[in-house]
């Protein structure tokens, strides 16, 4: 399949085109900065394209079989630039995929994004911006997926994740790992219409999902 990346140039979405290289699928790197697209090419980019989630991404999706979704404000913005971002761009990118006649979606949310209200004040924001996002995937009539990682760290994978429907425990995942998890999705047909937490593990990515 050819899939489309958005986010392609974050942290995640580099581990995913590094993976997705090896394996049967292309990846088609979504930027906003033309000049980004060298580095992810030489990272086994198939071909990248320049879209702006802010705005209509309609060429970038041309030809596309499914949307990987990994972009993210970041740590660093206001409250505006998250739902313009994390929630708005999300909806408008969903919207697209429909619109283009791309049948799967894959969704990087968050763990708790279902209760929103429960988390620390100086998040709440975010993971409203998920649930937002996550609902009109879910009422948006595409086949889709929704991960919702723990806190992401920066250490290398090792490709054990532990992943449920809900998670009540503490813990936190590398970003390489919820690249496999992503990567692994795309075939894993028992993940269609599925949302479900993951974190750091004792089983291989593959049998993990495998017992959803």
């Amino acid at each position: 399949m050819r899939i489309l990346i958005a986010g392609a140039n974050g942290k995640i979405g580099q581990h995913l085109i590094r993976k997705m290289a090896d394996s049967k699928h292309e990846a088609r790197a979504m930027v906003r900065d033309p000049e980004q697209a060298p580095a992810l090419q030489a990272l086994g980019a198939t071909e990248t394209v320049v879209g702006d989630l802010e705005k209509d991404c309609s060429d970038a999706m041309k030809d596309c079989d499914a949307v990987i979704f990994t972009a993210g404000s970041g740590p660093h913005t206001g409250p505006d630039k998250t739902i313009d971002i994390d929630q708005n761009g999300a909806i408008r990118l969903i919207d697209t995929a429909k619109k283009m006649g791309v049948k799967r979606f894959v969704l990087v949310s968050s763990m708790r994004a279902e209760t929103p209200e429960k988390a620390p004040e100086k998040i709440r924001h975010y993971l409203q911006a998920k649930l937002n996002a996550d609902n009109h995937l879910r009422e948006s009539g595409l086949t889709y997926t929704i991960v919702r990682p723990g806190p992401l760290t920066e250490d290398p994978g090792n490709g054990q994740v532990e992943v449920s429907e809900k998670l009540d425990r503490s813990g936190d995942i590398p970003r390489e790992d919820v690249a496999e998890v992503l990567l692994e999705v795309l075939d894993a047909t028992n993940t269609e219409n599925q949302v479900f937490d993951v974190l750091s593990g004792e089983k291989r990515v593959k049998d993990a999902l495998g017992n959803l």
